[in-house]
Parts: C-alpha cells; structure tokens; sequence
C-alpha cells in the first residue's frame, strides 16, 4: 500500500513537471520588414501588402500581409532557430492557445520608434502601441494559465525588435515631419536611443530576458531612395545616418543587456554584408542590385507592388522586390549572416507545418 502511495505521488511530480514544461515562442516588434499580415486588418492604413504579387512565393502564392514576394528576415531566423513562426495579432484566428503555441507578431508596415513616424500610412502600429498591445496579451495568457506559469512562459520567450528605417525615411528625412527641423544629423540619433532604450526597459520589465535588436542595412540604397537622388546613387548621407544608429544602438543594446537583471541582448548587425551585396551583387549570384523586381517599367517609384507590375525574370536575382523592400533571396542572405554571427541556438524542433515557406525556390514569372 505504501509503495503504491510513493508510486502514485512520483506519477503525480511527473505529470505536474511535464505540464509545466512550456514551449519557446517568439514575440516580435518591428516595421513592414517583419510584418506577416497585421496592416491587412487595419482598414484606413496605406501601407499594406494585400494586392499581387506580394506572396507569390510563399505558400499558394496569394498576398499574405509581408512585404516581400517570400519570407521575412525574422521568418527564417526563426525557422533556423526551429521555433514556430507567430502570427500577426490581428489575424483573426488569434487566441490564447495559439499564443502559446507561437507567440505573436506585432510588426506593422510604416511603424517606427517614434509615434508619430509613418502617419502619412494613416494606420500603423508605432513601437510603443505594440508594447501596449503585448501588455494586453499578458493580462490574457495570466488568465489562461495562472500568474506563475504565465512569468515563466514570458521570460523563456524570444524577442524581436526591428525598428528604425521609417524613423529616418518616413520621418526625419521628410520635411512635413517636425523632426526634421527640430534636429539635425548629431541630434537626432541621441533622440531615438532615448526612445528606444525606454522601450527596451519596458519590454525587460514585461518579461523579455532574450532579446535581438536588428539593425539597419544601407537604407540609402534602396530603389525609392536610388530613384530620388539626381545621380541615380546610393544616397550617402542617408547610409551615414543608418551606420550612426546601427553603432548608438549596439552601444545601448550591450549596455542594457549588462545592467539589466537575466537579460540576454544582442544586437544583429548586417549592414557589412548588406552594402556588399549592393555593390557587388554578381558575388552572391545576384544580377540586379538598384531596381525593383516588382515594378510599373519605367513608372517610377512605383512605391508598391500591384497586379498591373511586372515582375523580372528571375526573382532570386534580384536584391530587392520592390521600392523599399527585399526579396526573399536576400532575406536569407541577411538571415544566414544574422545567424553567423550572433551564433543562434536551436529551441523546439518545430516544423513549422502551419506556417509555409515558399512553395518554390522564387523563380521566372510565366505570365
């Protein structure tokens, strides 16, 4: 009788040990180049990626919310680091389940670190309504699985925070925006890296102790940017401001990840790899570096992708999709650098079943 006590109670320390084993999920910050659908859903927005040929290479091909014609960069990290791809946190079949399952993503085209970057979009999630939207979820998943277990779950989590170009190219460098004339180019950074570093603050003392903040590429290289310089170039004091934040922002990432209490913060850099793939396409087996693969011919800038585009010959050749944005064969190529260097660990084994890569390798259009 005694033994089938001890038997029953070690039975029971097990159960109770395998339930509180929780999976480890993403939750991710950021603009159009993490977005998985979120401005899809926001009626009055401008920015959005809901028309052909968004998605043509993802999944069956139709518009998915990403701003590309494949995988985001934060998708394929993930899906090296085998964690489950979150969905959007407007995407309707959201729920506490799914949540715990895959964590969320709040990225929104046209948000930034300022609030008030991108609202010529009209609608769009600025970093700080995304954090009061992952404060939400918590009062939701405490009540789901209890206080205790719902700390657990948010501190082994993983965090992604990718933020910065439309603070400079839908704000700073436009001038309808205040901050174009209240700052200039020594000023304005400081002004961002306090923001930032509040936010960072603010997410530690929600729960998040593993966290990669990505930085900015060669945003002055871009098409949209190429198309408005009179010499066709890169524009070069735009690439400046993007290395100035790039270093600010690795300064405070290693300083808050030194000070805070159990945080683990790392800073992806791939602006290096970035500008020589720009520079040197033929290196990595691209062809075109300066134009979009998604574009009205000579209409420029077409500022987004629209059925009547035509797209190019062969999408893996081409370094960006459209205007602003990257194809998925660049993505990767940041991803992989991404992982090189930051030296990514693998977390659940998940195949990420419920959320397709491309259907294809991004190919010739056969229209």
């Amino acid at each position: 009788m005694e033994l089938g006590v001890v038997v029953s109670i070690l039975l029971s320390i097990l159960l109770v040990q395998q339930g509180c084993e929780s999976k480890v999920v993403q939750f991710i910050f950021g603009d159009s180049l993490s977005d998985v659908g979120n401005n899809q859903y926001l009626s009055k927005s401008l920015a959005k990626a809901n028309l052909p040929w968004y998605g043509i290479d993802f999944g069956n091909g139709l518009p998915n919310g990403r701003f590309c014609n494949g995988r985001t960069v934060a998708d394929i990290i993930g899906d090296k680091m085998e964690l489950p791809r979150p969905r959007a946190y407007l995407d309707p079949s959201l729920s506490e389940d799914v949540i715990l399952e895959n964590g969320i993503n709040f990225a929104s085209g046209g948000g930034g670190i300022l609030n008030d970057t991108g609202n010529l979009f009209m609608q769009r999630f600025s970093h700080y309504r995304q954090i009061e939207l992952f404060r939400g979820i918590q009062e939701l998943i405490r009540e789901k699985i209890g206080s205790k277990e719902a700390e657990k779950f948010f501190q082994e989590s993983q965090y992604v925070v990718a933020l910065g170009s439309n603070d400079f190219i839908n704000n700073y460098l436009m001038p309808v925006y205040p901050s174009s004339w209240k700052y200039n180019d020594q000023t304005f950074i400081p002004f961002l890296m306090d923001t930032l570093r509040s936010q960072l603050i603010m997410l530690h003392s929600l729960g998040a102790r593993r966290l990669i903040v990505f930085g900015l590429g060669p945003m002055g290289c871009i098409p949209l940017q190429r198309v408005l310089s009179s010499s066709g170039g890169c524009q070069e004091r735009t690439n400046q401001l993007a290395m100035a934040f790039n270093e600010a922002s690795a300064n405070l990432v290693n300083e808050l990840s030194s000070t805070l209490p159990n945080a683990s913060f790392k800073f992806g850099d791939a602006y290096d790899v970035v500008n020589d793939l720009i520079t040197n396409p033929n290196k990595y087996g691209f062809s075109n570096s300066d134009s979009p693969c998604c574009s009205l011919g000579k209409i420029r800038p077409a500022l987004t992708c629209i059925p009547a585009s035509t797209l190019c010959k062969d999408r893996s050749k081409y370094v960006f999709w459209d205007e602003y944005h990257p194809t998925d064969s660049a993505n990767e190529l940041v991803a992989n650098e991404m992982v090189k260097k930051l030296g990514f660990l693998k977390f659940n084994g998940t195949d990420n079943a419920s959320s397709p890569g491309p259907a294809l390798p991004p190919s010739s259009n056969d229209d």
